[in-house]
């Protein structure tokens, strides 16, 4: 299965947050400069889910698939 492709920024960023806390655990990197935006807002997301446990982490991520697809679906559906 494969994320639609108008998923947005926001839920892409919310899902590379959980990825990396759930595969790596709390961020060990600094903040990228303010010229970098890409890589800050990515730290960003994975900062923001700091301290998740890692099975935690990976369990949302299931979760937030799971409801982004089901999102897909409905619109599909509905059109």
């Amino acid at each position: 299965m494969t994320l639609p492709e108008d998923t947005s920024n926001e839920n892409k960023l919310i899902l590379y947050g959980l990825y990396k806390q759930a595969t790596v655990g709390n961020i060990n990197t600094t903040r990228p400069g303010m010229f970098n935006m890409r890589d800050r807002a990515k730290w960003d997301a994975w900062k923001a889910v700091e301290g998740k446990s890692q099975e935690e982490a990976m369990s949302d991520y299931v979760t937030k698939v799971k409801q982004l697809l089901e999102e897909a679906a409905a619109t599909a559906s509905a059109c």
